[in-house]
């Protein structure tokens, strides 16, 4: 029985932020704002790959952060040093993931007038995520090679759950004995809808072909 009244819990609590996520989700279309869920393990590179996106995209679009994490704010200020954008920090305490709730509450601090692109980093961690629809319109997963080239089969239901899934650290792959390649094909096993782009982001290699994946983003929504 007891058993039971878990799952029945679990199931509820999905029920729930589905329901959030979809209010987020209406109001960021009210707003015409494209918004990006980034997830991956720690030291995977989301909030580099962040950074370098509001690098080539800021003065273009008007850029909004919400940076999650259990307790620290240091991925947020990372992202406020950047003139114009938009940062709110969010931390979740015990939590290994953000939730639609948590979102809600955050796009209230923000000037939604003045966002054209939301870019949400949840918090560092390949389980839990994947199965918390945030309200945003595409999900991007960041894995590294320094993971292990094994990391995307040991972790199915995030990479099935994604848009977009960026495999960064590849300059150092032969150091750390782990094969790109076999990552990329893994993931595309697990997803054929999913993109797949390798990178180097300390050498800003791959970076454009994840830009073009916003920017096409943000189109589909105007249409």
């Amino acid at each position: 029985m007891h058993f039971v009244s878990v799952l029945d819990i679990g199931k509820d609590l999905l029920k729930a932020n589905k329901k959030n996520a979809d209010k987020n989700r209406e109001i960021l279309n009210k707003h015409n704002i494209v918004a990006f869920d980034f997830m991956g393990a720690i030291g995977s590179g989301k909030t580099l790959l962040i950074e370098k996106l509001i690098e080539n995209l800021k003065d273009k679009y008007n850029i909004g952060c919400i940076a999650g994490d259990i307790i620290a704010k240091y991925d947020a200020e990372r992202m406020e040093k950047y003139d114009n954008v938009q940062v709110i920090p969010l931390n979740t305490g015990k939590e290994c993931h953000l939730d639609a709730h948590l979102v809600g509450h955050a796009l209230q601090d923000f000037n939604l007038e003045d966002i054209d692109i939301l870019f949400i980093e949840n918090v560092g961690n390949l389980i839990c995520p994947a199965d918390f629809d945030l309200g945003t319109h595409k999900r991007i997963v960041v894995v590294s090679v320094t993971e292990g080239d094994d990391t995307v089969e040991k972790h199915p239901m995030i990479f099935k759950t994604a848009d977009l899934t960026v495999i960064n650290k590849i300059d150092i792959s032969e150091a750390v004995d782990a094969d790109p390649l076999k990552m990329k094909r893994d993931a595309e096993k697990l997803n054929r809808n999913m993109k797949v782009i390798l990178t180097s982001l300390k050498k800003n290699q791959g970076i454009d072909e994840v830009i073009d994946f916003i920017e096409k983003s943000k189109e589909e929504l105007n249409k």
